[in-house]
């Protein structure tokens, strides 16, 4: 089709194109950008047609393309049901949302904290289950090795502890272990046959289970605590949150029920309360201007209310909770190496067995034992003050009025307290692995029984905070406490497993001066020679230099990287910026262009008032970044066109496609 162009005068206007040929713009736009149908801001018939649009003329699809392409379909449209059955039948998702209403994110995030913890510690058990459990009862050899017989040579006639319980009663028995010392649970009870004589080496899979499981378990937590950092470390400090969107935007209007409309209320109300909050920590520094002069103390008193809002204040407790937990949990740990493997202390048994034989013949299970207790009495004590002492309170603050019933009122829920009460419970558990391999399925039943237990003092024992959290900030913090509980765990099992004497009797290791010797024997049976050769390199220092020199240049890319890309991100945000600048400024030219409301044909500028109570928008009279360009209407539609694209006024060119085919 040939195009007529007209002669243009010097200095007269450019016309303005017609309908039809914005129409045949927006369709040639649309032939030849590569943007899938699918997300195009068009009707389902429309997209049909610009799909066929898109076909080469005179090629038809064939059967194997067709039927491709519909199995694609499928696939993508059943995974997208998948993921919203696991949304909708997802662990505790209707009670999460309940407390999110009423109480905020901040105390939801919690729960969902739980709910993660649950996760890790099911994954765990399947790794253990899968590698050492399952092969140990399949493959067990007639032969497992029996336990060496020999005897210690004790001071003063000093025998052995044998294990006797002194209680006969079942219910002490669980709750001290003794119930479980011929099972699976502790360390002793697993025997396997030498290394030569196996196909599948238990004591590596033995060995190598807690260190992978501690791997999974640290990147899974690094991975939610980049997920969960705020937003503001990405998006600067100039960046706001958009309160109006929270204002006219919120409600949900698909709601029906009463109880779903005042969970809803809630979690907007909070919203509401944190957006407040965070506004009116910017109110100190005009109060410390005000209240400058009335002395030093005063001032200081001020100035440290401004360095120190009430988000990190929170913050800070928390960090101290986190190192006097933590360091009871070190002091734990350290109380038991020096009582078991004589840590700091000369003994006649250390120095011939390397721990103190005469009294823990089996060590590893002794401080399975231990690590067991711990477990149970944490959970114990969570149970005895969630009943024992927030119930009663609660009953009798209802129950009595008063002065003193009043101030006393109901218990607030502290979010660091439980916080470091669940990272205490899964440290003990971390650090057990070794030990006691099926410890996870204990704290996993535990955390199970914590997420109803926390939920109904919640509902019922608690008052709301206060102080609203932050789910981001929340998030952070406990991810942070749980690798710091992880990193805490991990150092003495590290210590154990490298240079710690096992057993004489009991256990996988018997035969070895540390349970990593396993490795080098495995290697020496399993590998061939050059294979050897290089696990000798690699564990060498000739290996440590180069290693060393190649990680920093990785590690010097990757710096310069990110801050290019900080570089490239404030570039972009300074174009955007001058873009819309930009765009105002043509908006203001072209509003004194524009004539005045009932002004007849006067092409005259306007006033400043008029112009500046014209409602502007973002972008008037231009189409938005991403939009597609503009179309005009469409003719109606009739029976041979449904869908009224198709008009005989309406002219379209042939597309030219980058295959070189036209339409």
């Amino acid at each position: 089709m040939l195009r007529q162009w007209s002669v243009q005068a010097p200095g007269e206007p450019e016309p303005e194109p017609t309908g039809e040929e914005l129409w045949e713009q927006e369709m040639e736009r649309l032939c030849s950008s590569q943007e899938p149908v699918r997300v195009l801001p068009y009707a389902m018939v429309d997209k049909r047609f610009i799909r066929q649009l898109r076909e080469p003329e005179g090629v038809k699809t064939s059967c194997w393309q067709q039927w491709r392409h519909r199995q694609q379909t499928a696939r993508r449209r059943l995974g997208e049901a998948a993921r919203r059955l696991a949304r909708g039948c997802g662990l505790w998702e209707g009670a999460l949302y309940e407390i999110g209403g009423l109480f905020g994110t901040g105390i939801q995030s919690y729960f969902t904290f739980l709910r993660f913890l649950l996760l890790l510690n099911l994954l765990t058990l399947l790794l253990t289950t899968s590698f050492v459990l399952l092969p140990l009862t399949w493959l067990s050899p007639p032969d497992r090795g029996p336990a060496l017989n020999f005897t210690l040579q004790c001071p003063g006639g000093h025998q052995p502890q044998t294990g006797v319980p002194k209680f006969n009663n079942l219910l002490w028995n669980v709750f001290t272990s003794r119930a479980f010392n011929n099972t699976f649970l502790f360390y002793g009870t697993y025997r396997a046959g030498p290394e030569s004589s196996s196909v599948y080496s238990i004591r590596l899979a033995y060995f190598l289970s807690p260190l992978a499981c501690l791997l999974l378990c640290f990147c899974g937590i690094l991975q939610r605590m980049v997920k969960g950092l705020p937003q503001k470390m990405f998006l600067g400090q100039d960046y706001r949150s958009p309160l109006s969107a929270k204002v006219f935007s919120s409600w949900d209007f698909c709601i029906q029920g009463q109880e779903a409309a005042t969970i809803k209320k809630h979690e907007i109300s909070n919203e509401f309360k944190e957006s407040l909050f965070l506004l009116l920590q910017y109110l100190p520094p005009g109060v410390i201007a005000l209240v400058n002069f009335l002395g030093p103390l005063l001032f200081v008193f001020l100035v440290q209310l401004e360095n120190y809002p009430p988000n990190t204040e929170v913050n800070l407790t928390l960090i101290w909770c986190v190192v006097l937990k933590l360091a009871s949990l070190g002091m734990f740990c350290f109380s038991l190496g020096q009582t078991v493997l004589c840590i700091g202390r000369n003994k006649t048994s250390c120095e011939s067995y390397g721990y103190n034989a005469c009294d823990y013949q089996c060590w590893e299970d002794s401080v399975g034992e231990e690590l067991y207790k711990l477990s149970i009495f944490n959970f114990l004590l969570m149970v005895a003050f969630t009943f024992l002492v927030s119930l009663p309170r609660r009953l009798l603050v209802e129950r009595f009025s008063g002065r003193f019933w009043a101030w006393l009122d109901r218990e607030e829920f502290l979010l660091p307290k439980n916080v470091l009460d669940i990272v205490e419970g899964q440290t003990v558990t971390w650090m057990g692995l070794f030990y006691c391999p099926l410890l996870p399925l204990l704290n996993s039943i535990f955390i199970f029984l914590t997420f109803y237990i926390k939920k109904y003092t919640l509902l019922r024992n608690c008052r709301a905070s206060p102080r609203p959290f932050r789910a981001s900030s929340s998030i952070f913090f406990f991810q942070l406490v749980l690798i710091l509980g992880l990193l805490l765990a991990a150092a003495p099992l590290g210590y154990v497993v490298s240079s710690i004497r096992s057993s004489w009797d009991c256990g996988l290791f018997t035969n070895y001066s540390a349970p990593w010797q396993v490795v080098p024997e495995l290697v020496a049976l399993r590998l061939p020679p050059p294979s050897q050769r290089i696990l000798h390199y690699l564990g060498s220092h000739a290996f440590r230099f180069p290693l060393l020199i190649l990680l920093s240049l990785v590690l010097t890319v990757c710096v310069s990287q990110s801050q290019a890309s900080a570089r490239a991100i404030r570039g972009l945000r300074k174009q955007l910026v001058w873009q819309v600048q930009e765009k105002w400024h043509l908006v203001d030219d072209l509003s004194r262009l524009l004539p005045e409301p009932g002004s007849g044909d006067s092409l005259g500028p306007e006033s400043s008032h008029s112009r500046g109570s014209r409602p502007r928008s973002l972008c008037p009279g231009f189409p938005c970044p991403g939009s597609p360009g503009p179309r005009p209407p469409r003719p109606e539609p009739s029976l041979e066109d449904p869908a009224g694209l198709r008009g005989a006024p309406v002219p379209i060119r042939r597309c030219r496609f980058p295959s070189g085919s036209e339409l």
